[in-house]
């Protein structure tokens, strides 16, 4: 029973309740135990009080390391939408975004954007041809554009791969607020 002895009855004003209760039954109650042993195992190799020091992403960067990011893969397996989908890989914007992607940012930055845009900072095994979106299915890495009137920051929607870059002006424009919001770890959950 998720509350009591599961007779009570679901209605408009206990639903939110219900929806949080079965949520927390799916996440947690129901792997309990199992939750419980795997974080017993990992706190004997990794004390707490070390590990609570990080954030879920500067865990993975600990645990996982820095892999090299195969630039051409991830340059030929990106679609483009909006503004750039008809001159692609052409489009001014983008060819500064890769000339920032490939020459001005170290390889943690590069980690730090494909974590912004996709939730992840590593490539699957297969290359940028296997990412996946969070259904499950195959979702390859998107730039979409946005009219910087609407936003000066990129914009990430990590459930399609996708990152929403303002037509900017300039290489510096964009090299400046492309930095600054892998940095700051801006979070852009769109609604779609």
């Amino acid at each position: 029973a998720l509350k009591g002895d599961g007779s009570e009855e679901v209605t408009i004003s206990t639903r939110n309740e219900y929806v949080a209760l079965v949520v927390r039954h799916l996440l947690f109650d129901r792997v309990e135990e199992q939750l419980g042993a795997l974080l017993n195992g990992f706190y004997s190799v990794l004390p707490q009080s070390l590990v609570s020091i990080f954030d879920f992403q500067e865990l993975e960067f600990v645990l996982c390391g820095l892999q090299s990011i195969n630039m051409e893969d991830w340059k030929e397996h990106t679609v483009y939408k909006g503004d750039y989908s008809r001159s692609k890989a052409n489009h001014k914007v983008i060819k500064w975004f890769w000339a920032v992607v490939r020459d001005e940012f170290t390889e943690e930055q590069r980690a730090r954007l494909l974590q912004f845009t996709t939730g992840s900072a590593r490539v699957p095994v297969g290359g940028f041809s296997m990412l996946r979106g969070n259904d499950g299915g195959m979702r390859q890495f998107t730039i979409d554009s946005v009219d910087i009137s609407t936003s000066i920051f990129p914009r990430a929607h990590t459930c399609f791969n996708r990152i929403d870059l303002p037509v900017y002006k300039s290489k510096a424009d964009l090299c400046n607020y492309l930095g600054k919001a892998i940095q700051m770890e801006l979070r852009g959950f769109g609604l779609e």
